[in-house]
């Protein structure tokens, strides 16, 4: 598949726009710019001042052949392995990551890297220097829930697809097999349609094979789709990355101690702020994985788990190469020590915890990672979005669970039902005050409470009627009700943007993958204002 190939598919009937990355209250501050300078490194915002911090960042790794030692986890292809042999020769690279999902996960996986190709790009044109953009697959995480599930839309409403399992705990998605797919691609199929183009399911039928592992199929599906378009995808679970991690993490291990004494006073001081700290401090551990073979059931697995602060030394001494990894707040300076990275490029939960990445970086005398907040966009299907009108729903009643069905079912309700039902409410209501005008005064047979009670009897009642001609109206229409299905499942998923729900690939393979490129071109003038210091509208 080919950036040229890209170009002709058509891409009539899908909407892509702009919509806010949201997240935690410390996140949101963050993207206002009501914190920053004491918890994260400077981000730069003018040309000129992301020259010089690229000057920074590609000296404090001169001498290192940082793409020869990596090329084996990269393993690069075309405009890719392009782009990146220019940012070795004399220029940076821009980076964003995602853990492994289910047939790439959620549509901010390709968010974040259409984003980071367009932060390249702009970057490159202002600064005159080679920028490559980097998408991290970390298929060394142990989240099998995150990697075991996605969600369709269908005509039928939001699907979702999983993995059989059985689940793992504290395995990397790399060393975690696939199992059988036979449902999850059929569920997948149906979501692309007939008329799916050959190529993407292509793709995803050449990643998702059956002695592939969770981890090994996210990133050839990754590496498939967007390494013609210039963007590299770097295995962090490959072992030659493990081998260029390894001497960065002994260090990580032997200097455990002031790490957590760093990170715990930086996480309190965000709690004394008023902030919640994204990731909790977990006393008495490192930040380092180790991993070991051990027995389970029938067989063995290679499990991870936290290195303790009283084992880190002789941890570090003893560890076989290539059995530690690094932890979420680690991550991002065990990044920046080997890669030339400008920025990463964050998501909403991954802009709060950089709150609490500065402190590590000093710690270990490592350079601070620079963070910048993602491009957040949503790809909604033009039918669904047209199905909306017809329905009388506005999108802020497909955040509420049951709201739209009732308005659905309101508007479908026979007009004289629904006048006879106000006549009948305004008249009880009428005569109610009559009663309780009749009984008032001393001696009265019955009490202003015991009439209040009556009338909350009659509303109730009234109210359980509608309910059920309502209910009569949801099953006489079917149709209408299961085109607001698949308009939900469409819009807002689970009450969210369908950006974190919905999987990208039903629309890649209905609307080609020139959808991509739709995706690149949106998020430009976000890059603009990261690179030129404005704000965008959005």
């Amino acid at each position: 598949m080919t950036v040229r190939e890209a170009f002709s598919m058509s891409l009539d009937g899908v909407i892509v726009r702009t919509s806010q990355l949201g997240g935690s209250a410390l996140s949101q501050a963050v993207q206002r710019g009501d914190v920053g300078a004491e918890w994260y490194s400077h981000r730069p915002s003018s040309p000129a001042s992301w020259r010089a911090h690229a000057l920074q960042v590609r000296a404090s790794l001169d001498g290192v052949d940082w793409l020869s030692t990596l090329a084996p986890a990269f393993s690069a292809t075309g405009a890719a392995a392009d782009r990146l042999a220019q940012a070795s020769a004399r220029g940076v690279v821009v980076t964003t990551g995602q853990q492994p999902g289910l047939y790439g996960g959620p549509a901010y996986t390709w968010s974040k890297a259409l984003c980071a190709l367009s932060m390249a790009d702009e970057l490159a044109a202002a600064i005159d220097m080679p920028v490559a953009p980097v998408f991290w697959a970390a298929s060394d995480d142990a989240d099998w829930m995150e990697a075991a599930v996605t969600h369709v839309a269908t005509a039928r409403g939001l699907q979702t697809l999983s993995l059989v399992g059985p689940p793992t705990e504290g395995v990397a998605m790399a060393d975690v097999p696939l199992g059988d797919l036979t449902a999850a691609r059929a569920g997948l199929a149906a979501a692309c349609g007939s008329a799916a183009q050959a190529g993407v399911l292509a793709a995803v039928d050449a990643a998702y094979v059956a002695h592939a592992t969770v981890g090994a199929a996210y990133v050839q599906l990754l590496r498939t789709l967007l390494e013609p378009l210039g963007i590299a995808v770097l295995d962090a679970a490959h072992p030659a990355f493990r081998a260029a991690s390894d001497r960065f993490l002994r260090h990580a291990l032997t200097a455990a101690l002031p790490v957590s004494e760093a990170l715990s006073a930086r996480t309190q001081a965000i709690a004394a702020a008023g902030y919640a700290p994204q990731v909790d401090v977990v006393d008495g551990l490192t930040l380092v994985f180790h991993s070991g073979v051990v027995s389970r059931g029938d067989g063995v697995q290679r499990v991870r788990v936290r290195v303790p602060i009283a084992d880190a030394a002789t941890v570090a001494r003893e560890a076989e190469p290539g059995t530690l990894g690094a932890n979420v707040l680690l991550r991002p300076v065990l990044e920046r020590s080997l890669l030339p990275t400008l920025t990463y490029l964050a998501g909403p939960g991954e802009l709060a915890y950089f709150a609490q990445v500065s402190p590590i970086a000093s710690a270990l005398g490592s350079p601070a990672p620079v963070v910048s907040p993602r491009w957040a966009g949503e790809v909604l299907d033009g039918d669904a979005d047209r199905a909306l009108d017809r329905l009388g729903v506005s999108e802020a009643a497909l955040r509420d669970p049951h709201a739209a069905e009732q308005l659905v079912a309101q508007r479908l309700l026979d007009d004289g039902i629904n006048d006879t039902l106000e006549r009948l409410r305004v008249a009880i209501d009428a005569q109610l005050r009559a009663l309780r005008d009749s009984v008032d005064g001393a001696g009265a047979p019955v009490s202003h409470d015991v009439i209040a009670g009556l009338s909350r009897d009659l509303t109730h009642r009234i109210d359980k009627f509608e309910h059920r001609v309502l209910g009569g109206v949801k099953r006489n229409e079917i149709e209408a009700m299961r085109e607001l299905a698949y308009v939900r499942a469409s819009l807002r998923p689970m009450g969210k943007s369908p950006e974190r729900v919905l999987n990208l690939l039903p629309y890649l393979a209905r609307f080609g993958v020139g959808l991509l490129l739709r995706l690149r071109d949106a998020s430009a003038s976000h890059a603009q204002s990261l690179v030129h210091g404005t704000r965008t509208s959005s």
